[in-house]
């Protein structure tokens, strides 16, 4: 499938690779079919921002990013039933990935950890929860001091 889009421009995405949120995502109920995509070739090893680009609307793409790498202790309790649509789920086939809104100020970069999206790698059925409040997993969660150490920390290492 060749899609036009508006961050990435003309790309390809194999069917095989096409992510179903078959009830959509908050806010955008017709937009159910989606790719993952990466800003630079090292952002699939999971240690950096993605985007999910929606395929129904290609000017729509959000960014991502996975949630352990600003919260290492995020590990919300989700209910059975909201992951019925995932289908067989195992542990190591699931992806868990929280939006990134980047105002402005990119100082005041946050996440929602209350909105997860959780998908299935190997059915690419995904679905986005929304958290119980007594979990205290906020919808704006600072996050631009922890990459600014995660990326000094990285340096001084020698990485990437």
């Amino acid at each position: 499938m060749k899609v036009n889009t508006k961050l990435f421009g003309e790309i390809n995405i194999d069917d095989d690779k096409i992510i179903s949120f078959d009830a959509g995502i908050v806010g955008f109920p017709d937009l159910t079919r989606f790719a993952l995509m990466h800003d630079d070739d090292d952002s699939d090893d999971g240690k950096g921002l993605s985007f999910l680009v929606s395929l129904d609307e290609p000017a729509f793409a959000m960014p991502v990013i996975n949630p352990l790498l600003v919260k290492e202790d995020y590990n919300p309790v989700v209910e059975d039933d909201y992951l019925i649509p995932l289908g067989d789920l195992k542990e190591e086939d699931m992806l868990v990935l929280v939006t990134v809104t980047v105002p402005h100020d990119i100082s005041k970069m946050t996440v929602n950890l209350m909105a997860p999206f959780i998908i299935n790698a190997a059915s690419r059925k995904a679905v986005q929860v929304i958290l119980n409040e007594d979990e205290a997993y906020p919808v704006k969660y600072p996050i631009y001091e922890i990459l600014a150490k995660a990326k000094e920390e990285a340096e001084r290492k020698g990485d990437k």
